[in-house]
């Protein structure tokens, strides 16, 4: 697997309509797209790029779309506003080149080794300065309130930067004062759907539950999230809000770290569907997804497959599928392992199992996961979708996940490896233990 396929391997074999290949990469707000030198003007015409995409990095010089054109999206009052584009790269913590090592696999008379493999980092660069921010905020916080509005005064301020929130957070702004006139929002659901071609950064103000309803929002790419801490636990808020002015004026200059936490894509397939591809709204959760036997009192009854190959039969409570970022929520409490966010997997987690054996598995990322109730199931099976958005599943009925093609890159204090174990160690105080006196007996 070379760089760029590492990268985008979470990504690849998917539904046909939104397969990577393999000769793609990330651009900008972290979408996919062909390799390209083409670079896209803010009146949506291309033009001709004079610079490479460079030889070990995954750059962009184009303005993500959707396919049509999206330049009316980036008008604000009397100013045309162009998209930041960014560089997404590797780096080696503590090397000089971030290009010594690299995961590939050779094959040399007849036989198959690997490179030595290096601790990467995927550092996010700006090459134009960022223009637009969205600030999402936890409600019913009087802390969370008045740092909002102490935020987007000085994002306005110092940094001239065009401030998004939501319609609520707005109304609460002017209600304090009418300085905050400028703070733009939208008025309907057609208008969130366009948000990530307008936003540059998006900014939390809550805990991971903040984080979570931000990752909701965007239903395809999502631009760079900063998470700041101000909810209870903090697995995926590494920023303390005290000193927010110097992470903003940091992260706004770039370069960061970045860890990019893969989504689950979830269908619904009803038994009176005609095909396969006769699904549901897809559904995409950043934690997990939970199949349970709601208020039944009957074992939950679930005949799994993977990529069409039978797995199991869950007899239970029922099962989580989660991804690596969700490994510290519910998998974790129903005896899954926790994993780091960056490796490309999904965790495959029994609540309950009535059965001694039934140990949790983690499966690679380009799976496909279905997961069907049979006719002879006693009662009905609940799907929610991080904790919320709950569907009945009939006998029948199946849920179908896989990994879904736009990830949700989040903002590093340090980076990624040191924001994980800082959080395990803080959060959940693992393997907290008095350390063992050193006098004592010994060996001889």
């Amino acid at each position: 697997m070379n760089w760029r396929g590492h990268v985008i391997c979470t990504w690849r074999e998917k539904l046909a309509s939104t397969a990577v290949s393999s000769e793609e990469h990330l651009i900008e707000d972290g979408r996919v797209v062909p390799l390209t030198n083409q670079t896209v003007l803010s009146d949506g015409t291309p033009e001709q790029s004079e610079r490479c995409c460079g030889e070990h990095g995954i750059c962009s010089h184009e303005v993500l779309r959707d396919g049509e054109r999206d330049c009316d999206a980036r008008v604000v009052p009397n100013k045309m506003i162009r998209k930041a584009s960014f560089k997404l790269s590797w780096c080696c913590k503590g090397e000089k080149s971030d290009q010594k090592k690299h995961d590939v696999v050779s094959f040399e008379k007849g036989n198959i080794t690997t490179a030595e493999r290096s601790s990467k980092q995927i550092s996010l660069k700006w090459e134009s300065p960022p223009q637009t921010v969205l600030i999402l905020t936890k409600p019913n916080s009087t802390a969370v309130r008045m740092l909002c509005s102490e935020m987007v005064r000085w994002l306005k301020e110092q940094k001239s930067l065009n401030i998004f929130v939501e319609p609520r957070v707005r109304t609460e702004l002017l209600t304090d004062s009418s300085y905050y006139q400028f703070v733009q929002t939208w008025e309907n659901d057609n208008e969130v759907l366009r948000l990530h071609t307008k936003v540059d950064v998006v900014v939390t103000l809550g805990g991971d539950g903040t984080v979570l309803w931000a990752a909701n929002m965007f239903k395809g790419p999502v631009p760079p999230v900063v998470p700041f801490s101000l909810g209870s636990l903090g697995f995926m808020t590494p920023f303390y809000s005290e000193h927010y002015k110097e992470y903003l004026d940091s992260i706004l200059r770039g370069p960061i770290s970045i860890t990019l936490r893969h989504r689950l894509q979830c269908h619904v397939i009803r038994d009176a569907a005609k095909s396969d591809l006769e699904t549901e709204e897809p559904i995409l959760v950043l934690n997990e997804v939970t199949i349970d036997r709601g208020i039944s009192s009957f074992l939950s009854n679930l005949e799994c497959y993977c990529d069409n190959s039978f797995v199991t039969c869950v007899q239970g409570d029922g099962l989580i599928l989660s991804t690596t970022s969700g490994s510290t929520a519910y998998s974790l409490a129903a005896g899954g392992s926790m994993v780091h966010p960056q490796v490309p997997g999904i965790l495959f987690t029994p609540i309950c199992p009535h059965s001694l054996s039934f140990r949790p598995l983690i499966l690679p990322e380009h799976v496909t996961i279905r997961v069907q109730v049979p006719f002879n199931s006693r009662g009905h099976a609940w799907a929610s979708f991080d904790g919320k958005d709950r569907k009945k599943l009939a006998p029948g009925d199946a849920l179908v996940c896989s990994m879904a093609p736009w990830p949700v890159p989040t903002a590093c204090q340090s980076d990624s490896t040191s924001d994980f174990l800082r959080s395990i160690h803080e959060g959940l105080h693992w393997n907290l233990r008095k350390t063992q006196s050193f006098d004592g007996p010994r060996e001889t």
